[in-house]
């Protein structure tokens, strides 16, 4: 890569902070194993000036879920999980659910559609969760009835509130549909990981995952000696700060789906891991094919054109997305491109092609950024 062109990337992401855009960011690339981009920009925090530094600890929100895929993919490995089983083979609430079905084309009157409910054709899986084709809590017409059925409270675990969700009926038949069960369907996994391995999900990550992989600024909810490096939280409107400043994050909801902070190097281990077909520094966590495995699409053309993503050229494995094509797609990222992004702003490539992982961290909601990050890393490839 070129040391030169590399250092376009903080002139692309300085024309963002001037134009008032996102308060700071880290940037970092690797390729064949090497850092050779690494830096803050801007600000932690507005107020205070405080600049932002290389080990600033962010809220991943959705860039949690390919951990959640990880932590699942050991269970299978081991034998102590299918991808086939039914999830009523861990959490018996969810043996007999119902799917949505309107009761008239569309809303009236500004209404949301009436709707009645049969059994599902067969129940939902592991497989399910790991692909958005659930139909759990997926934002389509059952949403209304399942938030008036199943509520959660500060006080929940996973133990305590995901059982519940075996009264949610479905947005569509399993398997039949993508639709992002973006809180829901991982939380259920983490849930699973928890009956199966008699741990805590935040303990298994953390023997599992974070301590073979050096990752040790990774946390549900951070010790208080480490809140001082979580930047501030802004809104996209204007950058005002946002109201709650915890984010996703709690000390008893271990969320899988959207709960994880980290710093870009270690989510760096973590990608560097898949990149390395399950393998960092001697630590095997998975197989080759077992990764090969979960960066393949599993949905076929059923996530092309959602959650703003490209109407062409786009996959989905397990609780990650795929570059099938990059012309078709207009994305910057090679063929083969498998990663995810987070609510807040953070976003993780890695692209076997080139041997690479890319990871932006913000905390703003602007995806302009990491369009233009993507650019910048792919112009400095000169090999």
């Amino acid at each position: 890569m070129s040391t030169e062109r590399l250092q376009r990337i903080h002139r692309v992401i300085q024309l963002h902070i001037d134009a008032g855009e996102i308060s700071g960011a880290v940037t970092l690339v690797a390729r064949h194993g090497r850092i050779v981009h690494f830096e803050a920009h801007g600000l932690m925090d507005l107020e205070s000036k405080k600049p932002m530094t290389k080990d600033a600890i962010f809220r991943l929100a959705s860039m949690s879920k390919p951990v959640t895929a990880v932590a699942v993919m050991m269970l299978v490995e081991e034998g102590r999980i299918r991808l086939s089983d039914p999830v009523s083979r861990f959490i018996p609430e969810f043996k007999e659910m119902k799917v949505a079905m309107p009761r008239m084309a569309g809303p009236r009157a500004g209404r949301p559609p009436q709707i009645y409910a049969v059994p599902a054709d067969r129940e939902i899986t592991i497989r399910d969760l790991l692909t958005h084709t659930s139909g759990l809590m997926s934002s389509g017409i059952a949403q209304a009835e399942a938030n008036r059925l199943v509520h959660r409270s500060p006080e929940d675990t996973l133990a305590t509130y995901i059982p519940r969700l075996g009264q949610a009926p479905l947005d569509f038949q399993p398997g039949s549909q993508w639709a992002y069960s973006g809180g829901a369907g991982p939380d259920v996994l983490s849930r699973i990981v928890e009956i199966v391995s008699s741990e805590s999900y935040d303990e298994y990550l953390r023997t599992r995952i974070y301590e073979p992989l050096g990752m040790m600024d990774t946390f549900f909810f951070p010790p208080d000696g480490r809140r001082p490096r979580i930047p501030t939280l802004y809104l996209r409107n204007g950058l005002k700060k946002a109201p709650n400043q915890e984010g996703l994050s709690s000390k008893v909801y271990f969320s899988g789906a959207a709960g994880l902070m980290s710093t870009a190097e270690d989510y760096l281990q973590f990608a560097q891991m898949l990149l390395n077909g399950g393998v960092l520094n001697g630590k095997r966590l998975l197989g080759s094919r077992t990764v090969e495995l979960m960066a393949s699409n599993h949905v076929g053309d059923m996530f092309n054109g959602k959650l703003g993503r490209p109407a062409r050229g786009m996959g989905f494995g397990f609780l990650m997305q795929i570059v099938e094509d990059p012309v078709a797609s207009g994305l910057r990222v090679s063929k083969g491109g498998f990663g995810w992004d987070g609510l807040y702003g953070t976003q993780m490539w890695i692209q076997p092609k080139e041997q690479m992982v890319t990871i932006i961290m913000l905390q703003e909601q602007i995806g302009q950024v990491q369009r233009d990050f993507e650019n910048a890393v792919m112009q400095a490839i000169i090999d």
